[in-house]
């Protein structure tokens, strides 16, 4: 790595910093934000409050903890920020919008959202938290684009909690297919170019977002059970392996997708999150940009 390649970083980093550092209302915020998202970069083998701060220079967390958590850090503001900044470097009328879900793995009780529940994390019921995320992949990149704190019954059925974790009163349980439309809406609302939505069964079996998808004429593939009845005629519907037997052999191919897996405030989960969504979309432009040039993308980690 160059002296060039790294001052070259720098100015990146500057730039791409400067499309939303206004959204964080204070000088103080601001510059912890840019220490944050720096860290967040940097070869540090685990990311946790204390870790972060060492590599940012401070003392203790505290001034981490406490950006998480500012009033003077519009999450939201920042996130269709970074969406509107992955658009302009990677959009693509074919792309794939693509919903799933991810834990987090809490040992407290404290952690907005957090309960045993199933995830994918561990692949087995495990006291976390889950957040729901809308991902956009195209020829030249991919990132995260949205994402959304998953709120359990048992949280936003007491509210005293929720106010103990700065759930406002007005957020009512929302269930994970309807955080993705949410954020589908949000995205076509921002005039995202995509081709198509997909997502895995647990959105695939909800009837209330497959609608929405085809009176938005937004193309989804999505998948599902086997005794799912779908329609197949004028009026009438078919179950989907009946209708999938009718399909001449070997004209489906089975496809591996992957192996499979077998804080204590919801402000600091949304910042936390929205930072990072923010330090991604940094490495996919500043990728796409050396691409483009021909030159040898570089490893940012050595560089922040």
């Amino acid at each position: 790595m160059t002296l060039e390649q790294v001052e070259g970083w720098d100015e990146a980093f500057q730039e791409f910093f400067l499309d939303f550092s206004h959204h964080f209302g204070r000088v103080e915020t601001r510059w912890q934000a840019r220490k944050y998202l720096r860290a967040l970069m940097a070869p540090i083998e685990r990311r946790n409050g204390w870790t972060l701060a060492g590599h940012a220079g401070d003392a203790t967390p505290d001034s981490m903890q406490a950006l998480l958590c500012s009033p003077c850090f519009d999450r939201d503001a920042v996130r269709d920020a970074v969406r509107a900044r992955i658009t302009a470097e990677i959009g693509d009328p074919g792309a794939v919008l693509v919903a799933d879900e991810t834990g987090f793995i809490k040992k407290g009780k404290r952690s907005a959202g957090v309960q045993r529940q199933y995830t994918g994390t561990t692949g087995k019921v495990d006291n976390c938290q889950i957040g729901v995320f809308l991902g956009y992949h195209t020829r030249t990149g991919r990132a995260l684009i949205d994402r959304e704190l998953y709120l359990p019954a048992s949280w936003t059925g007491d509210r005293d909690r929720c106010r103990r974790a700065n759930i406002g009163d007005d957020v009512a349980f929302a269930t994970k297919p309807q955080q993705a439309r949410v954020m589908l809406e949000r995205a076509v609302d921002a005039g995202v170019p995509f081709a198509w939505f997909t997502a895995d069964e647990a959105y695939g079996q909800n009837r209330g977002l497959r609608d929405w998808c085809e009176e938005q004429d937004i193309h989804y593939v999505m998948a599902t059970r086997k005794d799912h009845e779908v329609p197949s005629g004028l009026h009438s519907t078919t179950r989907v392996d009946t209708l999938i037997s009718k399909i001449r052999a070997g004209a489906w191919r089975r496809i591996s997708c992957g192996d499979g897996a077998h804080g204590p405030r919801v402000y600091a989960w949304y910042a936390h999150i929205t930072l990072a969504m923010a330090a991604a979309a940094f490495l996919i432009v500043t990728r796409t940009t050396e691409n483009a040039s021909g030159k040898h993308p570089a490893t940012v980690t050595r560089t922040a």
